[in-house]
């Protein structure tokens, strides 16, 4: 019999890799929607994203002029740049279709919404961001929520104990 030529779904693809997660934001907010963007970027900051050389705790996204910006992304400058090499800061323009624009509009005017984002990944050798439409978490839901993890990690934990006592 021949090998398949198809690749299981089991092996990572080097082309899709996982750049950073806002581990952050889940705690801070409670996560309505998640919309997959495009990013206009330079080409030393791709060679610092490679290389993880990235924050994106900070970093919130407006709609400004129906397009969708990303500000206070930080990817550091790329240590081999030389002059051309980039701002740290500046304002990144996300690429998302025309409806979707119109549907974040419309849900950012809601009072108390927000565009975070969440992680940062390459996607067959592009960069993507996914953003969250995201209300603010009250102090007692993230006290509500750290009970209920705390319980679950209790619960586990007795679980194995009770398996490893059995035998």
């Amino acid at each position: 019999m021949a090998a398949s030529s198809k690749k299981s779904g089991t092996e990572p693809n080097p082309r899709n890799k996982s750049i950073v997660l806002n581990r952050r934001a889940r705690h801070e907010y409670h996560f309505e929607e998640l919309f997959e963007a495009g990013i206009v970027l330079t080409g030393t900051e791709v060679k610092s994203l490679r290389a993880g050389r990235v924050s994106i705790v900070d970093a919130y996204a407006v709609v400004e002029q129906a397009e969708v910006w990303l500000k206070n992304l930080n990817i550091s400058p790329w240590e081999m740049g030389n002059r051309f090499n980039h701002e740290p800061l500046r304002p990144r323009k996300l690429l998302l279709h025309r409806d979707e624009i119109r549907r974040l509009i419309g849900k950012t005017r809601e009072k108390g919404l927000t565009l975070i984002p969440t992680r940062m990944y390459f996607l067959n050798g592009k960069v993507k961001v996914e953003i969250a439409v995201a209300r603010g978490k009250k102090l007692y839901d993230k006290r509500e929520a750290e009970a209920e993890r705390t319980a679950k990690r209790e619960m586990e934990r007795a679980m194995r104990v009770s398996v490893k006592d059995r035998d």
